[in-house]
Protein backbone atom coordinates (compact mmCIF):
# COMPACT_ATOMS: atom_id res chain seq x y z
CA UNK A 1 0.00 0.00 0.00
CA UNK A 2 2.58 2.41 0.69
CA UNK A 3 4.52 1.72 -2.42
CA UNK A 4 1.47 2.53 -4.31
CA UNK A 5 0.64 5.64 -2.37
CA UNK A 6 4.28 6.15 -3.47
CA UNK A 7 3.62 5.82 -6.61
CA UNK A 8 0.73 7.97 -6.63
CA UNK A 9 2.06 11.39 -5.63
CA UNK A 10 5.46 11.16 -7.97
CA UNK A 11 2.74 10.62 -10.70
CA UNK A 12 -0.06 13.34 -9.51
CA UNK A 13 -1.21 14.11 -12.85
CA UNK A 14 -1.83 10.60 -14.13
CA UNK A 15 -3.48 9.52 -10.95
CA UNK A 16 -6.28 12.55 -11.26
CA UNK A 17 -6.72 11.23 -14.70
CA UNK A 18 -6.94 7.40 -13.86
CA UNK A 19 -9.64 8.57 -10.78
CA UNK A 20 -11.66 11.20 -13.22
CA UNK A 21 -12.08 8.01 -15.91
CA UNK A 22 -12.72 5.69 -13.25
CA UNK A 23 -15.41 7.50 -11.61
CA UNK A 24 -17.13 8.35 -15.20
CA UNK A 25 -17.04 5.05 -15.35
CA UNK A 26 -18.88 3.75 -12.47
CA UNK A 27 -21.19 6.73 -12.67
CA UNK A 28 -22.36 5.23 -16.42
CA UNK A 29 -21.75 1.48 -15.45
CA UNK A 30 -24.27 2.49 -12.58
CA UNK A 31 -26.79 4.89 -13.68
CA UNK A 32 -30.42 3.94 -13.25
CA UNK A 33 -31.42 4.15 -16.97
CA UNK A 34 -34.66 2.29 -16.85
CA UNK A 35 -36.15 3.26 -13.97
CA UNK A 36 -39.24 5.62 -14.60
CA UNK A 37 -38.00 8.40 -11.87
CA UNK A 38 -34.69 8.88 -14.03
CA UNK A 39 -35.71 8.87 -16.92
CA UNK A 40 -38.71 11.45 -16.08
CA UNK A 41 -35.48 13.42 -14.79
CA UNK A 42 -33.46 13.48 -17.72
CA UNK A 43 -36.72 14.28 -19.88
CA UNK A 44 -37.17 17.12 -17.74
CA UNK A 45 -33.63 18.08 -17.83
CA UNK A 46 -33.51 18.11 -21.53
CA UNK A 47 -37.58 20.13 -21.63
CA UNK A 48 -36.10 22.88 -19.03
CA UNK A 49 -33.06 23.19 -21.19
CA UNK A 50 -35.54 22.86 -24.35
CA UNK A 51 -37.66 26.09 -22.87
CA UNK A 52 -35.08 28.08 -21.52
CA UNK A 53 -33.45 28.30 -25.06
CA UNK A 54 -36.91 28.87 -26.88
CA UNK A 55 -38.23 31.77 -23.67
CA UNK A 56 -34.95 33.18 -22.64
CA UNK A 57 -31.93 32.59 -24.43
CA UNK A 58 -32.99 35.13 -27.44
CA UNK A 59 -35.47 37.71 -25.60
CA UNK A 60 -33.54 37.96 -22.69
CA UNK A 61 -29.85 37.26 -23.15
CA UNK A 62 -28.96 38.19 -26.56
CA UNK A 63 -30.20 41.95 -25.58
CA UNK A 64 -28.50 41.52 -22.14
CA UNK A 65 -24.75 40.78 -23.85
CA UNK A 66 -25.48 43.67 -26.23
CA UNK A 67 -26.10 45.99 -23.48
CA UNK A 68 -23.11 44.53 -21.35
CA UNK A 69 -20.74 44.69 -24.25
CA UNK A 70 -22.27 48.45 -24.88
CA UNK A 71 -21.61 48.88 -21.21
CA UNK A 72 -17.97 47.92 -21.18
CA UNK A 73 -17.22 50.13 -24.36
CA UNK A 74 -19.80 53.85 -24.43
CA UNK A 75 -19.92 53.75 -20.44
CA UNK A 76 -17.63 56.36 -19.23
CA UNK A 77 -14.96 54.74 -16.41
CA UNK A 78 -15.42 58.39 -14.87
CA UNK A 79 -19.18 58.21 -14.26
CA UNK A 80 -18.94 54.71 -13.48
CA UNK A 81 -15.72 55.24 -10.50
CA UNK A 82 -17.23 58.03 -9.31
CA UNK A 83 -20.73 57.11 -8.70
CA UNK A 84 -20.29 53.48 -8.45
CA UNK A 85 -16.50 52.70 -7.67
CA UNK A 86 -14.63 51.06 -4.38
CA UNK A 87 -14.18 55.31 -3.56
CA UNK A 88 -17.23 56.40 -4.07
CA UNK A 89 -20.06 57.05 -1.55
CA UNK A 90 -21.50 54.12 -0.20
CA UNK A 91 -25.28 55.40 0.41
CA UNK A 92 -24.78 57.25 -3.55
CA UNK A 93 -23.42 53.66 -4.90
CA UNK A 94 -25.48 51.26 -3.45
CA UNK A 95 -28.49 53.54 -3.81
CA UNK A 96 -28.13 53.56 -7.47
CA UNK A 97 -27.16 50.12 -8.14
CA UNK A 98 -30.30 49.01 -6.32
CA UNK A 99 -32.42 51.74 -8.07
CA UNK A 100 -30.41 50.41 -11.19
CA UNK A 101 -31.24 46.74 -11.01
CA UNK A 102 -34.93 47.29 -9.80
CA UNK A 103 -35.49 49.33 -12.97
CA UNK A 104 -34.71 46.41 -15.10
CA UNK A 105 -36.97 43.90 -12.69
CA UNK A 106 -34.83 40.85 -15.07
CA UNK A 107 -34.32 37.34 -13.82
CA UNK A 108 -31.61 35.82 -12.00
CA UNK A 109 -29.64 34.82 -15.05
CA UNK A 110 -30.22 37.93 -17.31
CA UNK A 111 -28.47 40.18 -14.80
CA UNK A 112 -25.34 38.43 -14.95
CA UNK A 113 -23.87 40.23 -18.46
CA UNK A 114 -24.86 43.12 -16.99
CA UNK A 115 -23.90 42.72 -13.58
CA UNK A 116 -20.67 41.24 -15.51
CA UNK A 117 -20.51 44.87 -17.21
CA UNK A 118 -20.26 47.22 -14.58
CA UNK A 119 -18.03 45.01 -12.47
CA UNK A 120 -15.58 45.03 -15.58
CA UNK A 121 -15.82 48.89 -15.86
CA UNK A 122 -14.72 49.55 -12.29
CA UNK A 123 -17.91 49.38 -10.43
CA UNK A 124 -17.10 48.44 -6.64
CA UNK A 125 -17.95 44.98 -5.47
CA UNK A 126 -20.43 45.93 -2.90
CA UNK A 127 -22.32 48.28 -5.09
CA UNK A 128 -22.22 45.57 -7.91
CA UNK A 129 -23.37 42.37 -5.78
CA UNK A 130 -26.42 45.08 -4.54
CA UNK A 131 -27.38 45.88 -8.61
CA UNK A 132 -27.01 41.34 -8.73
CA UNK A 133 -29.58 40.80 -6.10
CA UNK A 134 -31.47 43.60 -6.48
CA UNK A 135 -32.39 43.06 -10.48
CA UNK A 136 -34.24 39.75 -10.36
CA UNK A 137 -35.27 40.19 -6.18
CA UNK A 138 -36.67 43.50 -6.46
CA UNK A 139 -38.92 43.49 -8.76
CA UNK A 140 -42.52 45.55 -8.54
CA UNK A 141 -44.69 43.49 -10.30
CA UNK A 142 -43.52 40.16 -9.02
CA UNK A 143 -44.23 41.94 -5.44
CA UNK A 144 -47.38 42.69 -6.09
CA UNK A 145 -48.71 39.50 -7.74
CA UNK A 146 -47.06 38.22 -4.69
CA UNK A 147 -49.16 40.57 -2.17
CA UNK A 148 -52.32 39.35 -4.98
CA UNK A 149 -51.99 35.72 -5.26
CA UNK A 150 -50.44 35.32 -1.20
CA UNK A 151 -51.41 38.11 0.29
CA UNK A 152 -50.85 41.74 1.54
CA UNK A 153 -48.57 40.27 4.73
CA UNK A 154 -46.24 37.95 2.60
CA UNK A 155 -45.91 40.53 -0.23
CA UNK A 156 -44.90 43.58 2.09
CA UNK A 157 -42.72 41.56 4.13
CA UNK A 158 -41.04 40.25 0.09
CA UNK A 159 -40.53 44.05 -0.74
CA UNK A 160 -39.08 45.23 2.58
CA UNK A 161 -36.79 42.00 2.82
CA UNK A 162 -35.53 42.22 -0.66
CA UNK A 163 -35.10 46.05 -0.22
CA UNK A 164 -32.73 44.96 2.94
CA UNK A 165 -31.14 42.43 1.57
CA UNK A 166 -29.24 43.65 -1.60
CA UNK A 167 -28.09 46.89 0.60
CA UNK A 168 -26.66 44.84 3.71
CA UNK A 169 -25.04 42.00 1.40
CA UNK A 170 -23.87 44.71 -0.75
CA UNK A 171 -22.31 46.45 2.98
CA UNK A 172 -21.08 42.81 4.42
CA UNK A 173 -19.24 42.14 0.82
CA UNK A 174 -17.46 45.52 0.89
CA UNK A 175 -16.46 45.00 4.60
CA UNK A 176 -15.53 41.57 3.64
CA UNK A 177 -12.97 42.47 0.87
CA UNK A 178 -12.90 45.90 1.79
CA UNK A 179 -8.67 46.08 1.29
CA UNK A 180 -8.97 43.73 -1.97
CA UNK A 181 -11.41 46.27 -3.72
CA UNK A 182 -9.20 49.32 -2.44
CA UNK A 183 -5.96 47.62 -4.05
CA UNK A 184 -8.64 46.95 -7.44
CA UNK A 185 -9.54 50.94 -7.11
CA UNK A 186 -5.66 51.93 -7.11
CA UNK A 187 -5.16 50.02 -10.16
CA UNK A 188 -8.22 51.29 -11.98
CA UNK A 189 -7.41 54.68 -11.57
CA UNK A 190 -3.66 54.43 -12.04
CA UNK A 191 -2.92 56.64 -15.50
CA UNK A 192 -7.02 57.40 -15.33
CA UNK A 193 -7.52 61.00 -15.13
CA UNK A 194 -11.32 61.95 -15.58
CA UNK A 195 -14.09 61.45 -18.05
CA UNK A 196 -13.24 59.49 -20.87
CA UNK A 197 -16.65 59.70 -22.49
CA UNK A 198 -16.44 60.58 -26.75
CA UNK A 199 -20.23 61.41 -26.54
CA UNK A 200 -22.16 63.28 -24.40
CA UNK A 201 -23.34 62.20 -21.03
CA UNK A 202 -27.60 62.44 -21.96
CA UNK A 203 -26.83 60.72 -25.09
CA UNK A 204 -25.12 57.67 -23.47
CA UNK A 205 -27.71 57.56 -21.13
CA UNK A 206 -30.32 57.75 -23.66
CA UNK A 207 -28.72 55.01 -25.78
CA UNK A 208 -28.78 52.72 -22.63
CA UNK A 209 -32.24 53.63 -21.95
CA UNK A 210 -33.64 52.63 -25.17
CA UNK A 211 -31.99 49.26 -24.82
CA UNK A 212 -33.04 48.67 -21.37
CA UNK A 213 -36.64 49.78 -22.38
CA UNK A 214 -36.27 47.16 -25.52
CA UNK A 215 -35.28 44.05 -23.12
CA UNK A 216 -38.07 44.84 -20.46
CA UNK A 217 -40.83 45.56 -23.18
CA UNK A 218 -39.80 42.73 -25.31
CA UNK A 219 -40.20 40.28 -22.28
CA UNK A 220 -43.11 41.77 -21.18
CA UNK A 221 -45.24 38.73 -19.29
CA UNK A 222 -48.47 38.29 -19.11
CA UNK A 223 -50.33 38.84 -15.88
CA UNK A 224 -53.40 39.37 -13.75
CA UNK A 225 -53.67 43.27 -14.05
CA UNK A 226 -55.73 45.26 -16.67
CA UNK A 227 -52.83 47.73 -16.93
CA UNK A 228 -50.53 45.06 -17.41
CA UNK A 229 -52.20 43.72 -19.67
CA UNK A 230 -52.79 46.38 -22.17
CA UNK A 231 -49.37 46.94 -22.24
CA UNK A 232 -48.71 43.25 -22.96
CA UNK A 233 -50.98 43.42 -25.91
CA UNK A 234 -48.88 46.38 -27.31
CA UNK A 235 -45.69 45.15 -25.81
CA UNK A 236 -43.93 44.20 -29.68
CA UNK A 237 -45.33 47.37 -31.00
CA UNK A 238 -43.62 49.27 -28.25
CA UNK A 239 -39.75 47.36 -28.59
CA UNK A 240 -40.57 48.27 -32.78
CA UNK A 241 -40.97 52.08 -31.68
CA UNK A 242 -37.81 51.71 -29.32
CA UNK A 243 -35.91 49.98 -31.76
CA UNK A 244 -36.89 52.23 -34.76
CA UNK A 245 -35.22 54.97 -31.94
CA UNK A 246 -32.03 53.70 -31.31
CA UNK A 247 -31.55 52.93 -34.75
CA UNK A 248 -31.95 56.73 -35.36
CA UNK A 249 -29.45 57.20 -32.16
CA UNK A 250 -27.05 55.07 -33.93
CA UNK A 251 -27.16 57.04 -37.16
CA UNK A 252 -27.41 61.04 -35.42
CA UNK A 253 -24.72 60.27 -33.12
CA UNK A 254 -22.68 57.10 -33.83
CA UNK A 255 -22.29 57.71 -37.62
CA UNK A 256 -23.45 54.71 -38.61
CA UNK A 257 -24.69 54.89 -42.21
CA UNK A 258 -28.27 54.57 -42.41
CA UNK A 259 -28.46 52.22 -45.60
CA UNK A 260 -27.06 49.43 -43.58
CA UNK A 261 -29.82 50.14 -40.99
CA UNK A 262 -32.63 50.50 -43.50
CA UNK A 263 -31.66 47.02 -44.99
CA UNK A 264 -31.28 45.43 -41.59
CA UNK A 265 -35.02 46.86 -41.16
CA UNK A 266 -36.20 45.65 -44.03
CA UNK A 267 -35.21 42.13 -43.08
CA UNK A 268 -36.33 41.78 -39.45
CA UNK A 269 -40.03 43.57 -41.28
CA UNK A 270 -39.77 40.72 -43.41
CA UNK A 271 -38.90 37.93 -40.67
CA UNK A 272 -41.90 39.49 -38.52
CA UNK A 273 -44.50 39.20 -41.75
CA UNK A 274 -43.62 35.85 -42.89
CA UNK A 275 -43.87 34.04 -39.22
CA UNK A 276 -45.78 36.54 -37.05
CA UNK A 277 -46.66 33.58 -34.85
CA UNK A 278 -42.65 33.74 -34.18
CA UNK A 279 -41.24 37.45 -33.05
CA UNK A 280 -38.55 35.80 -31.44
CA UNK A 281 -37.15 35.33 -35.21
CA UNK A 282 -37.06 39.18 -36.14
CA UNK A 283 -36.23 39.87 -32.73
CA UNK A 284 -33.06 37.69 -33.47
CA UNK A 285 -31.73 39.10 -36.96
CA UNK A 286 -32.69 42.57 -34.86
CA UNK A 287 -29.79 41.75 -32.51
CA UNK A 288 -27.31 40.06 -34.55
CA UNK A 289 -27.63 42.41 -37.39
CA UNK A 290 -26.64 45.10 -35.02
CA UNK A 291 -23.64 42.95 -33.91
CA UNK A 292 -22.66 42.37 -37.78
CA UNK A 293 -22.55 46.26 -38.05
CA UNK A 294 -20.82 47.31 -34.97
CA UNK A 295 -18.16 44.42 -36.07
CA UNK A 296 -17.37 45.95 -39.37
CA UNK A 297 -17.00 49.21 -38.29
CA UNK A 298 -13.41 50.13 -36.71
CA UNK A 299 -14.63 52.37 -33.89
CA UNK A 300 -17.70 50.27 -32.84
CA UNK A 301 -15.82 47.02 -33.43
CA UNK A 302 -14.75 46.67 -29.43
CA UNK A 303 -19.05 46.68 -28.85
CA UNK A 304 -19.13 43.58 -31.10
CA UNK A 305 -16.00 42.02 -29.46
CA UNK A 306 -16.99 43.15 -25.85
CA UNK A 307 -20.51 41.24 -26.20
CA UNK A 308 -18.98 38.22 -27.64
CA UNK A 309 -16.87 38.01 -24.96
CA UNK A 310 -19.46 37.79 -22.56
CA UNK A 311 -21.79 35.41 -24.26
CA UNK A 312 -19.03 32.67 -24.72
CA UNK A 313 -18.75 33.24 -20.83
CA UNK A 314 -21.53 33.10 -19.69
CA UNK A 315 -24.17 31.12 -21.96
CA UNK A 316 -22.30 27.59 -22.07
CA UNK A 317 -22.44 27.64 -18.36
CA UNK A 318 -26.38 29.23 -17.60
CA UNK A 319 -27.35 26.37 -20.54
CA UNK A 320 -25.53 23.43 -18.32
CA UNK A 321 -27.21 24.94 -14.77
CA UNK A 322 -30.30 24.62 -16.42
CA UNK A 323 -30.06 21.04 -17.33
CA UNK A 324 -28.93 19.85 -14.08
CA UNK A 325 -31.58 22.17 -12.28
CA UNK A 326 -34.04 20.73 -14.31
CA UNK A 327 -32.59 16.81 -13.59
CA UNK A 328 -32.56 17.63 -10.09
CA UNK A 329 -35.84 19.08 -9.87
CA UNK A 330 -37.77 18.96 -13.00
CA UNK A 331 -40.29 21.90 -14.17
CA UNK A 332 -43.46 23.67 -12.32
CA UNK A 333 -45.45 20.70 -11.53
CA UNK A 334 -43.53 18.02 -13.01
CA UNK A 335 -40.86 15.42 -11.33
CA UNK A 336 -36.72 15.83 -11.43
CA UNK A 337 -34.97 13.02 -9.39
CA UNK A 338 -35.95 14.44 -6.32
CA UNK A 339 -39.67 13.93 -5.51
CA UNK A 340 -41.76 17.25 -4.86
CA UNK A 341 -43.87 15.16 -2.21
CA UNK A 342 -40.49 15.50 -0.43
CA UNK A 343 -39.90 18.56 -1.16
CA UNK A 344 -43.16 19.34 0.44
CA UNK A 345 -43.06 17.48 3.46
CA UNK A 346 -39.76 18.63 4.05
CA UNK A 347 -40.86 22.87 4.07
CA UNK A 348 -44.38 21.87 6.18
CA UNK A 349 -44.05 23.88 9.24
CA UNK A 350 -42.22 27.14 10.49
CA UNK A 351 -39.09 25.73 12.04
CA UNK A 352 -35.54 26.21 11.44
CA UNK A 353 -34.93 23.29 9.33
CA UNK A 354 -37.76 23.60 7.08
CA UNK A 355 -36.96 27.51 6.14
CA UNK A 356 -33.11 26.26 5.50
CA UNK A 357 -34.13 23.99 3.20
CA UNK A 358 -36.64 26.33 1.38
CA UNK A 359 -33.76 28.86 1.45
CA UNK A 360 -31.25 26.31 -0.15
CA UNK A 361 -33.83 24.87 -2.72
CA UNK A 362 -34.82 28.10 -4.03
CA UNK A 363 -30.88 29.33 -4.34
CA UNK A 364 -30.57 26.00 -6.93
CA UNK A 365 -33.77 26.26 -8.47
CA UNK A 366 -34.10 28.41 -11.75
CA UNK A 367 -37.63 31.02 -11.77
CA UNK A 368 -37.91 32.79 -14.29
CA UNK A 369 -39.84 36.37 -13.60
CA UNK A 370 -43.14 35.86 -11.81
CA UNK A 371 -42.90 32.07 -12.02
CA UNK A 372 -41.92 31.84 -8.20
CA UNK A 373 -45.09 32.86 -7.28
CA UNK A 374 -47.38 30.14 -8.37
CA UNK A 375 -45.03 27.53 -7.43
CA UNK A 376 -44.74 29.02 -4.09
CA UNK A 377 -48.41 29.06 -4.08
CA UNK A 378 -49.24 25.44 -4.54
CA UNK A 379 -46.25 24.42 -1.96
CA UNK A 380 -48.32 27.12 0.38
CA UNK A 381 -51.34 24.36 -0.74
CA UNK A 382 -49.57 21.21 0.05
CA UNK A 383 -48.64 22.74 3.30
CA UNK A 384 -45.72 25.06 3.10
CA UNK A 385 -45.37 27.11 6.13
CA UNK A 386 -45.07 31.05 5.44
CA UNK A 387 -41.51 31.10 6.68
CA UNK A 388 -39.89 28.71 4.48
CA UNK A 389 -42.44 30.63 1.62
CA UNK A 390 -41.03 34.04 2.36
CA UNK A 391 -37.58 32.48 2.53
CA UNK A 392 -37.87 31.00 -1.07
CA UNK A 393 -38.92 34.20 -2.47
CA UNK A 394 -36.07 35.93 -0.80
CA UNK A 395 -33.49 33.56 -2.16
CA UNK A 396 -35.15 31.81 -5.53
CA UNK A 397 -35.50 35.15 -7.74
CA UNK A 398 -31.82 36.41 -6.84
CA UNK A 399 -30.18 33.33 -6.97
CA UNK A 400 -29.66 29.49 -9.17
CA UNK A 401 -27.72 27.10 -9.91
CA UNK A 402 -26.73 28.65 -13.52
CA UNK A 403 -26.39 32.01 -11.79
CA UNK A 404 -23.96 30.66 -9.51
CA UNK A 405 -21.87 28.82 -11.86
CA UNK A 406 -21.35 32.37 -14.14
CA UNK A 407 -20.82 34.38 -10.65
CA UNK A 408 -17.73 32.33 -10.08
CA UNK A 409 -16.10 32.99 -13.41
CA UNK A 410 -16.82 36.51 -12.80
CA UNK A 411 -15.49 36.76 -8.92
CA UNK A 412 -14.18 33.59 -8.39
CA UNK A 413 -14.81 30.84 -6.22
CA UNK A 414 -14.86 32.38 -2.70
CA UNK A 415 -16.57 35.31 -3.24
CA UNK A 416 -19.34 33.42 -5.18
CA UNK A 417 -19.74 31.02 -1.92
CA UNK A 418 -19.72 33.96 0.09
CA UNK A 419 -22.22 36.26 -1.95
CA UNK A 420 -24.37 32.76 -2.09
CA UNK A 421 -23.95 31.85 1.48
CA UNK A 422 -25.06 35.64 3.05
CA UNK A 423 -28.46 35.38 0.60
CA UNK A 424 -28.97 31.65 2.19
CA UNK A 425 -28.52 32.83 5.78
CA UNK A 426 -30.67 36.51 5.47
CA UNK A 427 -33.39 34.29 3.61
CA UNK A 428 -33.26 32.11 6.48
CA UNK A 429 -33.53 34.42 9.15
CA UNK A 430 -35.57 36.80 7.82
CA UNK A 431 -37.80 33.11 7.35
CA UNK A 432 -37.73 32.44 10.65
CA UNK A 433 -38.48 35.51 12.07
CA UNK A 434 -41.57 36.04 10.05
CA UNK A 435 -42.59 32.47 10.47
CA UNK A 436 -43.03 32.42 14.14
CA UNK A 437 -43.11 36.12 15.18
CA UNK A 438 -45.68 37.46 12.74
Amino acid sequence: MSRLLELCRSNPRQTYLLATMLAVFLAIYFVPAGTERFDSAVLEAIYLTHWYAREHVILCLLPAFLIAGAMAVYISQGAVMRHLGPQASKPVAFGVASVSGTLLAVCSCTVLPLFGGIYKRGAGLGAAIAFLYSGPAINIMAIVVTAKVLGAEIGIARAAGAIVFSLVIGTIMHLIYRREEAQRASTNSRGFGGDDAERPAGVVATFFMLMIGILVFANWAAADSATWMQIYQWKWQITTLLSLALGGLLVWRWQWPASQLLMLAAVVALAALAVPAVPELPFALGVLGLMLISALRDSDREWAAQSWDFAKQILPLLLAGVFVAGFALGRPGHEGIIPSAWVAAAVGDNSLQSTVIASVLGALMYFSTLTEVPIVDALMGAGMGKGPALALLLAGPALSMPNMLVIRTVLGTQKTLVYCSLVVVMATLTGVIYGNVW
